[in-house]
């Protein structure tokens, strides 16, 4: 490995530790304020949808019957709820606008 690479990864393992180690010693008192724990509550959940977003509308052949997909999830999720409906409804969308493209 050269010096770039080792620079790189203690400057990378500097980062993740700060973040992590800071707020456990910034803050030694419970958070108290709501909007600071509301906003806390769904860094993860956005943080996730941030990720996965880009990823369903590039995993198939077009961005359009990843779109389909994506809008049969949310119609199915928001009606049903069922996790495995919702995933067989979307693999169905996906695989006939596939068919109609």
């Amino acid at each position: 490995m050269g010096p770039s690479v080792n620079a790189s990864l203690l400057v990378m393992a500097v980062t993740i530790y700060l973040v992590r180690a800071l707020p456990l010693t910034l803050l030694r008192k419970e958070i108290r304020n709501p909007f600071i724990r509301s906003f806390l509550f769904y860094v993860p959940y956005v943080s996730l949808s941030v990720m996965t977003f880009p990823a369903i509308l590039s995993a198939t052949a077009s961005w359009r019957s990843g779109l389909a997909g994506f809008v049969a999830a949310v119609v199915i999720a928001w009606v049903d709820g069922n996790l495995f409906r919702v995933s067989i409804g979307a693999c169905i969308a996906v695989f006939f606008m596939e068919l109609w493209i």
